[in-house]
């Protein structure tokens, strides 16, 4: 698939926006609550390719937040304690992926996934 050409201003608020869930790793996710607002700001002005990566963004959040309320919930009975590097791991993937698909010019290949 050939690479097209995309000015740096239609794709910036999209970079900053998967750094931003990356940074949520290590500050207690209080980056990722940014990073969900401004996606919810820049969406609806965007391409439709780029559309598609702030859906996913959003839908990355949204689906996080569930399992973030499973594993907590699991992690009271000392079941779920295993699950939260999955949860990071998953969040990391995801963000990635994302990050590489913009850098390529291409929507996300699974914007709809629960997965990556």
């Amino acid at each position: 698939m050939t690479q097209r050409y995309i000015p740096e201003k239609e794709t910036r608020p999209l970079q900053i926006i998967y750094a931003l869930y990356l940074a949520g790793l290590v500050t207690a996710n209080i980056t990722l609550l940014i990073g969900v607002i401004v996606a919810y700001v820049y969406r609806n002005e965007a391409a439709p390719w780029l559309q598609a990566h702030y859906r996913y963004l959003i839908r990355t959040f949204w689906i996080g937040c569930l399992y973030f309320i499973v594993i907590f919930t699991l992690s009271l009975m000392l079941v779920g304690t295993l699950l939260w590097p999955l949860l990071m791991v998953w969040l990391g993937v995801r963000c990635i992926i994302g990050w590489v698909a913009v850098r390529k010019g291409q929507p996300p290949a699974r914007p709809g996934s629960w997965l990556w």
